[in-house]
């Protein structure tokens, strides 16, 4: 294939690219925008600014971003507390700290979150969607307590479908449970019939049938005019910048933006072989996304797993299919704005209960488990904290914890100890340090006198001057009481042997 072809044809693979990802995002980013509260179009202008301002920043070209699942409680919360009008100073200022970010390279110290605290935080907002839009799914009206909404689900369960007497909750309910049973249902399709999204599947088949038989549910209101609802942001009142709610607030969205990005960024490097990811500049790209949706006062953006992966599996090999699938985004809204009049809303939100079941990552909380239990602690910690406070404190706490635990880890000596008639052998497993010593010296100082004593260091992590010296002194006192040491230094890093040197050379000096 000569290279015009080759252009051709790549052209052509990200086009086909683009439309894929485009039919995905419409009904997640409709969801999305219903779910926090704001108008639907807030939703697509936002997927149409993560398309097109942060693919053509992008350090993952083939990461697609756009209105996140994981920032809807966030953005339900500022509304609630601070209005509609308040969000686009918070958004614009969530990428003002993400330009931050990226200028001083915080980004790559997100990697170093604990995976259970990550993987709390991400289950913790799928469980909160999934509580929320469950009522929504079934007619009802969720409550603002995460809490209360999940222990009110077997209530809302049977007022939706139990009995089916036609009322509204139950054609809502009827309408929810079709969508989803669409969308399972489709991943056993053919192949080919599989490149119509599951998501967007749901949405065609609640449009039929509540069409066909004029199902009285509630449908999208979308204005005449769908960008009669953009209010461009006032930079002159910059004292409302600076609260500390809004403060907090865009520091939560910068945060969890962030996390969620970078997350998906590893992700998609592991499902192809191009270009890896420039995690800074991935971190500019999503603060001009954000500068731009807070000026126009829309959702903030993040990249998302679904579309991202959509778009490396549909053949994506640039940049050009997540800037495309923005510019059709925003096209459909401009062109075609009152079809999306015809989806129940009720259908839109049985795609996020089925996202925020996705949210809950089995197979990682299955890894976490097997790896370390109390790893797996730190998770439902995370998890529960989440749940009764809000985002922002339940990571805090999720992170303290995390932190304690590494405290614990490198601080923590096992010492095991076995006899024989002429020998003992002492393994030390853990971490030997400073702290660690007198823990250490009340179990040597034990040990009965004229034995031979092998000291072992197979298992030790880590050992500090101070202790290496202790040793040392140790081993002088045994060996002047009768005894014989055998400190079997082979198992320790050749740093051990020069602090053993630096330790003699101190000891001598002082005799």
């Amino acid at each position: 294939m000569n290279s015009s072809k080759q252009i051709s044809f790549q052209f052509k693979q990200e086009i086909l690219a683009a439309i894929v990802v485009f039919l995905v995002a419409l009904p997640l980013s409709l969801g999305i925008a219903v779910a926090t509260g704001t108008s639907p179009t807030a939703g697509i202008i936002s997927a149409a600014i993560g398309g097109i301002i942060v693919g053509f920043f992008a350090g993952c070209p083939l990461q697609v971003s756009g209105p996140a699942a994981g920032l809807i409680t966030i953005v339900a919360d500022i509304i609630y507390q601070h209005g509609f009008e308040k969000l686009g100073i918070i958004v614009f200022l969530a990428g003002i700290i993400q330009l931050l970010f990226a200028v001083f390279r915080i980004g790559p110290l997100f990697r170093a979150v604990a995976p259970s605290v990550i993987q709390g935080m991400l289950s913790a907002i799928g469980i909160m969607i999934f509580a929320s839009q469950f009522h929504v799914m079934v007619g009802d009206v969720p409550s603002r307590s995460p809490f209360q909404n999940l222990i009110s689900i077997p209530g809302s369960l049977f007022h939706g479908l139990l009995p089916m007497d036609g009322s509204s909750y139950h054609r809502s309910a009827f309408i929810g449970v079709v969508t989803i049973l669409t969308i399972l249902l489709w991943n056993f399709a053919p192949t080919k019939l599989r490149k119509v999204p599951a998501a967007l599947m749901g949405v065609i088949v609640s449009i039929i049938i509540s069409t066909f038989y004029t199902l009285d549910v509630g449908f999208l209101e979308i204005p005449d005019n769908p960008f009669s609802e953009i209010s461009i942001l006032n930079l002159n009142n910059y004292k409302e910048f600076f609260t500390s709610d809004i403060l907090i607030m865009a520091l939560t969205v910068a945060f969890v933006g962030t996390a969620e990005t970078l997350l998906t960024a590893i992700a998609v490097d592991k499902l192809h072989t191009g270009v890896r990811t420039k995690f800074s500049k991935e971190i500019f790209a999503q603060a001009m996304g954000n500068m731009v949706a807070g000026l126009l006062g829309v959702l903030p953006v993040s990249g998302v797993i679904v579309r991202s992966a959509t778009n490396v599996s549909a053949g994506a090999k640039t940049r050009l299919s997540t800037i495309m699938h923005g510019v059709l985004i925003l096209f459909f809204i401009i062109l075609f704005p009152h079809i999306l009049e015809m989806i129940p809303t009720s259908c839109l939100a049985a795609i996020l209960v089925y996202t925020g079941v996705k949210l809950v990552n089995y197979k990682a909380l299955k890894k976490i488990f097997s790896y370390s239990k109390a790893e797996f602690v730190i998770y439902l910690i995370t998890v529960i904290a989440i749940i009764q406070t809000n985002l922002l404190e339940g990571i805090i706490i999720g992170l303290v914890v995390s932190l304690l635990r590494l405290f614990q880890q490198i601080n923590h000596i096992k010492i095991s100890i076995t006899r024989d008639e002429h020998n003992i052998e002492v393994d030390l497993e853990g971490a030997a340090n400073f702290v660690t010593i007198p823990k250490l010296a009340d179990s040597l100082d034990a040990l009965e006198a004229g034995k031979t004593v092998h000291v072992f260091f197979d298992n030790c992590q880590y050992m500090d001057h101070s202790c290496i010296d202790y040793l040392l002194s140790w081993e002088e006192q045994y060996r002047s009481q009768g005894g014989t040491v055998e400190l079997q230094l082979h198992t320790i890093t050749d740093r051990f042997s020069k602090y053993r040197e630096t330790a003699t050379d101190e000891r001598e000096s002082t005799k």
